[in-house]
């Protein structure tokens, strides 16, 4: 017999912490575990810790003043300019690199200075750290493996203010995350199914996309 869940934010029907004043909270509640002290906490390193102080006013600036109005290109601009970055590290899927040359011109219109790292960058091949042959896309020649580290260790010498993730598969995502030095925001999801959608996944588990609420085999 399988362990009891532990319910969490994603079993709620109330959504009552955006607005405590209309409704109650479910005796599960995470907003109702966190205990008076660490509440003081969170708000004092919200406004008073420099960097995420910083942060955290530019985000709510952002969602408050274009909310609806922006696309996440433009929120991201915004962001930018809002934390005072100047220098813009782009962390670019090699599939998306078209994307990323136009995110670049955009940036330079509004100022801002970028710096972009290809994925394949060391050009090294998945052979060389243990990956066999077998699990290469492209078998019997050379496959350079995706080099996350590497992309943040040059944009850390670069000292980029904000590093932007353009299409990052599942994994090196987190590992660039890791390594960054500088606060990372992510314009373009990876799904080489539905676009670079992958929220479309999820919108059509009733019909189209059934198999979803099934163990993946």
């Amino acid at each position: 017999m399988s362990e009891k869940k532990t319910l969490s934010c994603s079993d709620c029907g109330v959504l009552n912490c955006a607005r405590p004043a209309e409704g109650t909270f479910p005796a599960f509640c995470l907003t109702t575990a966190i205990t008076a002290t660490e509440r003081e906490e969170l708000k004092t390193l919200y406004q008073e810790d420099p960097a995420i102080a910083r942060l955290t006013k530019a985000a709510a600036e952002v969602e408050g003043t274009y909310y609806g109005r922006l696309t996440r290109v433009e929120e991201i601009v915004a962001f930018a300019k809002r934390i005072g970055a100047k220098k813009i590290g782009l962390a670019t899927c090699i599939g998306l690199s078209q994307e990323a040359k136009v995110f670049a011109r955009i940036l330079a219109i509004n100022g801002l200075e970028n710096y972009s790292v290809l994925c394949k960058v060391g050009a090294i091949d998945k052979t060389e750290i243990g990956i066999p042959e077998s699990m290469k896309v492209n078998q019997g020649c050379h496959e350079s493996l995706c080099n996350p580290v590497m992309q943040a260790r040059l944009l850390n010498r670069e000292k980029t203010d904000l590093n932007v993730i353009i299409g990052l598969c599942v994994g090196h995502d987190s590992m660039f995350i890791k390594y960054s030095e500088a606060p990372v925001t992510t314009l373009i999801v990876k799904d080489r199914v539905l676009g670079h959608n992958p929220a479309a996944a999820l919108y059509n588990t009733g019909f189209y996309y059934k198999r979803l609420l099934e163990p993946l085999k």
